[in-house]
């Protein structure tokens, strides 16, 4: 459901993306902007609205 593209060619600045299905769509160029998006695409991994059940959830 959710995707993480890297692209970190040799010698060139790395870039990446990160979709999901819920309609998520990041992107990140230079070497921190891309580690800090991995570790946010991480944590999206356990709060996306399509992973998450809806048992234990109060009715709105």
């Amino acid at each position: 459901m959710a995707w993480l593209h890297i692209r970190a060619p040799r010698g060139a600045t790395p870039t990446a993306t990160s979709k999901c299905l819920c309609g998520r769509d990041r992107s990140a160029i230079g070497h921190r902007k891309v580690h800090a998006l991995i570790t946010d695409h991480e944590a999206h991994r356990d709060l996306c609205p399509l992973r998450t059940t809806q048992e234990g959830r109060n009715a709105a």
